[in-house]
């Protein structure tokens, strides 16, 4: 991670030197390289303009996007192959795939006439049919091409339920500053219905009678909105029920609700390293712009390397030219050298397209929307985007997340009346079943006990298997309650999992006062861990400053938690702030915590 994200925390902020410039190039635009020549082909040019060649990137063999010239008429066996190569897409894509018609494999806009057009998409729909999906037509638009008559190329999205009834979910944390507007246009977006002004929209995602009377968000909710197989949103409007929601949809947007407060920091960090959120949005308030700790959440973003989107609320407050200010304002900020951006505003249908399919392609791209919650001023780009918005992560990687033993972050706990004690937490790896017996742990004294997992729910839905990647929550019956706490994982009994009091770290310190010393002490995050250590050795230096890297030994002060090598870490204490990774454990064997004699019924030791 380049130290340069200091200047996110430290609040510097130097004017962008030029920055990223230039029209960001949509997908229709040059190819790399840009030449001027157009595919030959019986001795004629075959492209448009030379200074305007119509290429997308070349059509690629894995992922979810499918190129096809035409598809009129195809034989039975054609489209009996074409079904095929659509199920592969699909899986590929986990029950989303994008095709667009019109084109070459080598990525040659060549167009379609209207006729060959209406031929290609009533096969499309006839071979979403056959594999029990939908199609929508995200867009049509007309290339240069050597003919008379006009020609169109069109992108399609095919939607299906996957065959476990498992529905594409994407978690999206929400970030901002306080008073930004964030729970409010979570509230428009999931209930269906405009704010009155005066935050009325935000009063069904409030969990605190505080937080009612305050107007502020204290700690993290879940908020959830659905797409059906046609792209049509799906929330609580005409008194659905959560069950309903799920039911309806072939895609879930998870919105974790974050607070803004400064005082709420460490809640709002554990919700960015503990849920493991896809994406991030950070709302930004146009009548006060960059304030408070917008810039410092902008770089937990970026430090956590989250990707993130920017959302400019209360729109209808102020003029044009105050929201061309922020606009302008955000711009130099993301361009600058520590965080090295391409914005993209979106303005229309079009640009929501372009920007679902070019942020999940580059990190380096940032979409902005310009929308208010009252009026309701362009939110309907931004549930344009969320429907279009691919997974990170493919079939292959999830199949091989699965194939790994289990595991589940602990990150809260409940006690349900006639259900007993409950966690909620995220599937790490692996699969996890309905009476599966696992274990939990550390204790404090390292120990790990045995449950059994007598129920699962998603987004307040039953569930019987949960797989690697999702979160739910797990009903454990009559286990004590009392011997559980956030940060600890359960596990599967041969994972013979290991912890550690004392581990080592590189990181690079983003922003400290003074010196960073032996015997310092910082709040550690590392995943759903939280816990204050001490800085025991800074290797081949004696003091660390702004900027500066160096492997750090740290030893936590409490009790022993259940890390890896290679996991993200954060850390802080005031205005301190760092970042890193795991490099080294300093495991706890049975012998040194002396449990080869403590072993009660129930307790399993490793």
């Amino acid at each position: 991670m380049d130290s340069r994200v200091s200047e996110l925390f430290g609040g510097c902020c130097r004017p962008a030197g030029g920055g990223a410039g230039g029209a960001l190039r949509g997908r229709g635009g040059p190819a790399p390289g840009g030449g001027s020549k157009a595919k030959k082909k019986n001795g004629r040019s075959r492209g448009a303009k030379a200074n305007n060649p119509p290429y997308l990137p070349p059509e690629a063999e894995d992922g979810n996007i499918e190129y096809k010239l035409k598809l009129v008429n195809p034989s039975q066996y054609r489209f009996e192959h074409l079904v095929t190569q659509m199920k592969w897409r699909l899986q590929e894509g986990r029950g989303e795939a994008v095709y667009q018609i019109g084109v070459e494999d080598n990525g040659l806009l060549v167009g379609l006439s209207e006729e060959e057009m209406r031929a290609s998409l009533k096969t499309l729909r006839r071979m979403a049919e056959k594999v029990g999906a939908d199609i929508t037509v995200l867009r049509e638009r007309e290339v240069d091409y050597d003919s008379d008559v006009p020609r169109k190329i069109a992108e399609v999205l095919v939607r299906k339920v996957p065959d476990n009834q498992q529905f594409l979910d994407l978690r999206v944390a929400v970030l901002g500053n306080v008073d930004s507007g964030k729970s409010t246009l979570l509230g428009v977006l999931t209930q269906g219905e405009l704010d009155n002004g005066r935050g009325r929209a935000r009063l069904n995602l409030f969990r605190h009678l505080h937080e009612i009377q305050s107007g502020r968000t204290s700690s993290i909710s879940f908020e959830i909105l659905g797409f059906n197989s046609k792209g049509e949103v799906v929330n609580y409007s005409d008194s659905r029920t959560a069950e309903e929601i799920c039911e309806s949809s072939s895609k879930m947007i998870t919105f974790i609700d974050l607070a803004g407060h400064h005082k709420y920091l460490k809640t709002t960090i554990f919700g960015l390293t503990s849920y493991c959120p896809d994406f991030a949005m950070l709302v930004v308030s146009a009548n006060t712009g960059i304030a408070g700790t917008t810039r410092e959440h902008l770089g937990l973003a970026m430090a956590l390397k989250v990707p993130f989107f920017i959302v400019i609320s209360k729109v209808d407050l102020c003029s044009k030219a105050t929201v061309e200010r922020t606009v302008k304002q955000l711009e130099r900020i993301l361009k600058q050298p520590g965080c090295n951006k391409l914005p993209l505003l979106v303005n229309s249908d079009d640009d929501a397209v372009t920007a679902a399919q070019q942020f999940a392609q580059s990190p380096n791209i940032t979409p902005i929307f310009t929308l208010s919650s009252v009026s309701g001023e362009n939110l309907d780009l931004l549930k344009v985007f969320l429907n279009i918005l691919p997974p990170l992560t493919n079939s292959k990687e999830q199949e091989e997340l699965m194939q790994q033993l289990t595991e589940f972050q602990v990150d809260e706990i409940y006690t349900v009346p006639e259900v007993g004690t409950v966690v909620g937490g995220t599937l790490s790896s692996g699969i996890c079943r309905e009476g599966e017996n696992l274990v939990v742990g550390p204790t404090d004294d390292g120990k790990f006990l045995r449950l059994k997992v007598c129920s699962i729910q998603r987004n307040r839905s039953a569930c019987r298997v949960l797989r690697a990647g999702q979160a739910a929550t797990l009903a454990l019956g009559p286990f004590d309650r009392s011997l559980l706490r956030k940060g600890m994982v359960m596990v599967s009994p041969e994972m013979n999992p290991t912890i550690c009091s004392v581990f080592e770290a590189e990181i690079v310190l983003l922003f400290h006062a003074t010196t960073f010393r032996k015997g310092f002490q910082v709040t550690v995050h590392v995943g759903n861990v939280r816990q204050t250590a001490i800085v025991e050795k800074i290797h081949g230096k004696d003091k660390l400053r702004t900027g500066e890297k160096a492997v750090v030994r740290f030893r936590f002060i409490k009790h022993p938690e259940y890390l890896k090598i290679g996991a993200k870490l954060l850390f802080r204490e005031g205005v301190t702030k760092g970042i890193g990774h795991v490099t080294d454990l300093q495991a706890i064997t049975t012998k040194e915590n002396g449990l080869e004699e403590s072993l009660g019924p129930g307790q399993l030791s490793f």
